[in-house]
């Protein structure tokens, strides 16, 4: 098993928070090599690719990647790309991983654009995947075909779900409904073979078992994912308020706690570790800027289980071209 590369200086919790993920992970098991500045404090006996740059989280993607041939983004993909590392993990700069990423590793033979897919989670069941989470600002119908393609496999390749079934995002369940891309989209999912599809699914459904995979443009699945991300953390604080809100709370306040703290756990990003690029001829884990170290440790496990899936090469594989 080749090593997780993972980008020590990417996030806000950099390098201190990274670096203990990156211990407690290989405690595990897993192999880690570190991506940083030579002479990285923490390191510990965990092997280092020297990189003598940072991509900021408020540098411009491209440009970033262009001017930082050095940077620990970089050289994080050019290690999956030379083969000195299964995937890459990064709690950096989106855009700029995800640049480095297509830049380095390339895309995969057939696929217009990658996607970023994020489990969204369904209390009781397995996440729901919805891509594109903000790699395609701007998508043609035909893209959203592939990211259901790829969704499902992805949803196989890492939650084990037999025969996914596809739900194009839109303001209604009729197939009539959205805009002109939402209706040549529904037509091409409704025939496109390797898909299961079930056809519009609402945003109140997001979280709801109404399909494994849901697919939209970028600027959409952004959209959705941070207003359910932000309602997600309004909520629980609001309950803990109200539970410290009374002295005479407390005893109710402990007693619901062993349900509510499962329930939680089921709802954090940290669970998940992160969100997949999928399309990329490697594998790139995008995990939240605000990534811990349980995070962390959740998103090296990622990288690790999709590169002992061969998910990549099914990919790859569902996009040949026939001879």
């Amino acid at each position: 098993m080749l090593p997780i590369a993972l980008d020590a200086m990417g996030g806000d919790k950099a390098p201190g928070d990274i670096l203990a993920g990156a211990h407690a992970a290989a405690a595990l098991g897993i192999p880690v090599v570190l991506v940083g500045p030579e002479g990285l404090e923490g390191a510990g006996d965990l092997p280092l690719i020297v990189a003598s740059e940072v991509i900021a989280m408020d540098d411009d993607p491209a440009a970033g990647v262009r001017r930082k041939k050095d940077s620990t983004l970089v050289r994080a993909a050019e290690a999956v790309r030379d083969g000195k590392a299964s995937a890459m993990v990064s709690a950096g700069n989106t855009g700029a991983t995800m640049a480095s990423a297509l830049l380095r590793m390339g895309r995969v033979r057939g696929v217009n654009r990658p996607a970023i897919a994020t489990p969204i989670p369904v209390p009781g069941h397995l996440p729901n995947i919805l891509l594109d989470a903000g790699a395609n600002a701007e998508v043609q119908a035909e893209w959203l075909v592939q990211f259901g393609q790829m969704g499902s496999i992805y949803a196989r390749k890492r939650f084990g779900i037999e025969r996914p079934t596809v739900g194009l995002l839109s303001i209604g369940e009729e197939p009539g409904k959205g805009d002109t891309l939402r209706k040549e989209a529904y037509e091409l999912l409704a025939t496109a073979s390797g898909i299961e599809f079930v056809g519009n699914v609402e945003g109140r459904d997001l979280m709801k078992k109404t399909a494994d995979v849901i697919v939209t443009d970028g600027f959409t699945g952004n959209v959705a994912l941070k207003a359910l991300e932000g309602g997600m953390k309004t909520l629980f604080a609001a309950l803990l308020e109200a539970f410290a809100s009374e002295p005479h709370y407390k005893e109710h306040a402990d007693a619901l706690l062993p349900a509510i703290l499962p329930l939680y756990a089921q709802m954090t990003p940290d669970t998940y570790g992160g969100a997949v690029l999928l399309g990329v001829d490697g594998i790139c884990i995008i995990s939240h800027g605000s990534s811990g170290e349980t995070a962390i440790v959740n998103a090296i496990k990622l990288g690790q289980e999709l590169a002992e899936s061969g998910m990549v090469a099914e990919i790859a594989a569902a996009f040949a071209t026939p001879a």
